[in-house]
């Protein structure tokens, strides 16, 4: 029987198409059938160096899981990438494969990588549309009870993942989250047509039916501190995973003008507080005509396309790099284009113009070209004398990076932290400068990627796992 050829490409994923989905918040990317998702996992050559295990910071066996997938297997697709992602459907839809799994997979030496991370959405949302109606996915067994207990702060995906990750081994896990839902950056700040909050909402309810208790509305620093977690509120660990929700904002003329935006609030605003629901949530935002989003990273991107289904009549994104530089995923450049993203690239805002009310009116900004490369190896961009001009904007939403918010530092003085405010912990335990208390996610890292802040959930949950089972045992 003669074998059949290697399909070079990855099978396209079906999403709404660009003009009407431009004027709504459903998610854009609709999702594999089961016979494209075969087709897909056929792809796979099973090599027996599996550089995709490496390439996956949680650690998932890829090849395992696509041969399920290949044969048919969904549900056990999906129950071989929960043993080491509590996060599957989350993970398929916003982590950048690209740059990590499918950047070393093999077939990508000569054709296009496997469609991993489209493969692995198939599977979770498969297994969820089985368990509708019923009490939910099948649970995985559970250590018995170790009697330990940790607490989270955060919910976001590395807190998520240390959870699902220690009340398997048996220890009780507690999750405190600020805001009224839990989930972190997944539900505040990536768009519903990105990442649906009822999937957020599955990952969640499916961790609460393991075991884990989540407290929202819990602002660790004012409401406890982490020496009462650890003191009289009996925990045994605690892991801080708080994220980067402080905004930064440039240092220029104007940005204190009604119509500016930080991305985290106008971001917040719309996909926690569903803005965009109008009337039927009616939280205040400005719905802009002329919008103007300032960054290139995934969040800018977020924040234009937000605008446009706003209702803005001209969205635009203003870069100082060219798009080669830019590190927003290219898929989500790919569809901003096509929803009429205006791309504004090698421009830098030097001041925002207001009216006599105080309001946006318009923004300057100046020409850039490309020089040296700087630390991060990108060329710096390097304004052009005298290229300064004037485009009508009424909002403007800056999208340049966020930091960490400074309540725990402030409440926990032993707690070690750069000069950045971010806390210092070993990359490959998580654990800080203070006992019992280990940390991961964008609190460590600064502003980076859902999955990165899972794997380093990992390290952190084998870490904690160790630390709380060489604790004396307890008496009475």
């Amino acid at each position: 029987m003669a074998k059949k050829p290697l399909q070079k490409k990855k099978n396209p994923i079906p999403c709404q198409e660009a003009g009407s989905r431009s004027a709504n918040f459903l998610e854009v990317a609709l999702g594999y059938s089961p016979e494209i998702a075969v087709s897909e996992a056929d792809r796979c050559i099973q090599c027996k160096d599996q550089p995709c295990v490496a390439g996956c910071p949680v650690e998932i066996d890829i090849p395992a899981f696509i041969r399920l997938m290949r044969d048919g297997d969904f549900a056990g697709a999906a129950r071989k990438i929960k043993e080491k992602n509590a996060l599957p459907a989350v993970c398929g839809r916003v982590c950048p494969q690209e740059e990590q799994c499918e950047a070393v997979c093999t077939l990508a030496k000569k054709f296009e990588p496997v469609g991993i991370g489209r493969l692995e959405r198939f599977a979770a949302d498969f297994e969820a549309a089985m368990a509708h109606g019923a009490d939910g996915a099948p649970l995985p067994k559970k250590a018995p009870p170790t009697g330990r207990r940790i607490a989270c702060v955060g919910s976001g995906p590395a807190s998520l993942t240390v959870a699902g990750d220690l009340v398997l081994q048996g220890h009780e896990v507690t999750v405190f989250e600020a805001l009224h839902k839990a989930g972190g950056v997944l539900v505040y700040g990536i768009p519903e047509f990105r990442l649906p909050k009822a999937i957020v909402q599955r990952e969640v309810d499916y961790l609460a039916r393991l075991g884990v208790e989540f407290q929202t509305s819990v602002v660790i620093g004012k409401s406890f501190t982490i020496d009462e977690l650890l003191g009289e509120l009996g925990y045994d660990a605690v892991f801080i995973a708080t994220g980067a929700g402080l905004p930064h904002f440039m240092k220029i003329p104007g940005i204190n003008l009604a119509g500016v935006y930080s991305a985290n609030e106008y971001l917040t605003r719309s996909n926690l507080m569903k803005a965009y629901t109008f009337p039927e949530h009616a939280t205040p935002i400005v719905r802009g005509k002329r919008v103007a989003v300032i960054g290139g990273g995934n969040t800018a991107m977020d924040s234009v396309r937000t605008a446009r289904r706003l209702g803005a009549e001209e969205a635009r994104l203003v870069y100082r790099r060219s798009r080669e530089e830019m590190p927003a995923r290219k898929e989500e450049v790919e569809h901003a284009h096509e929803e009429g993203i205006i791309f504004m690239m090698l421009h830098n805002p030097t001041k925002i113009l207001g009216d006599e009310k105080g309001r946006v009116k318009a923004i300057e900004l100046i020409k850039q070209q490309l020089g040296e490369p700087d630390a991060s190896g990108r060329r710096s961009p390097v304004a052009i004398p005298g290229s300064e001009f004037t485009v009508p904007v009424d909002l403007v939403v800056m999208a340049v990076g966020q930091g960490a918010n400074p309540l725990i530092r402030a409440t926990t003085p032993d707690l070690k932290c750069n000069k950045w405010g971010n806390i210092e912990a070993d990359p490959e335990t998580g654990a800080t400068s203070k006992k019992g208390v280990f940390a991961g996610g964008d609190i460590v890292s600064g502003g980076a990627t859902v999955i990165l802040a899972m794997g380093a959930g990992r390290k952190s949950a084998r870490a904690i796992h160790k630390y709380v089972c060489e604790l004396p045992v307890r008496v009475g």
